[in-house]
């Protein structure tokens, strides 16, 4: 892994297919403008500033990937649930790296 893929989260390294087959809950943390922009297929978007008062929302769900426009924010998103006791977040990095794998 390269140190700028350390740093600011990269791409997952986990099978994000199988994941999104089992019905992984898509969270998109950009900007709501970001969002509108363009956006995965039957994500919800959660921007990063809210993601601690929309807490509920991630409860009881089996596998959550988080993404953002580089994988920064959704790498502060993952840490963020994961201090809140959500520990099955995969970082998916950017929108377009989990776009290709909904189908």
């Amino acid at each position: 892994m390269s140190i700028f893929s350390q740093l600011f989260g990269g791409g997952p390294s986990v099978d994000l297919t199988s994941k999104i087959n089992e019905g992984a809950f898509l969270v998109d943390v950009r900007t709501p403008g970001e969002f509108a922009d363009g956006h995965v297929k039957g994500s919800v978007n959660i921007p990063l500033d809210n993601i601690t008062k929309e807490i509920a929302k991630f409860k009881n769900k089996t596998s959550v990937i988080v993404f953002c426009r580089s994988g920064n924010r959704s790498g502060m998103a993952k840490s963020l649930l994961e201090q809140q006791g959500i520990n099955n977040v995969i970082n998916g990095g950017t929108w377009q790296n989990v776009a290709q794998f909904v189908h």
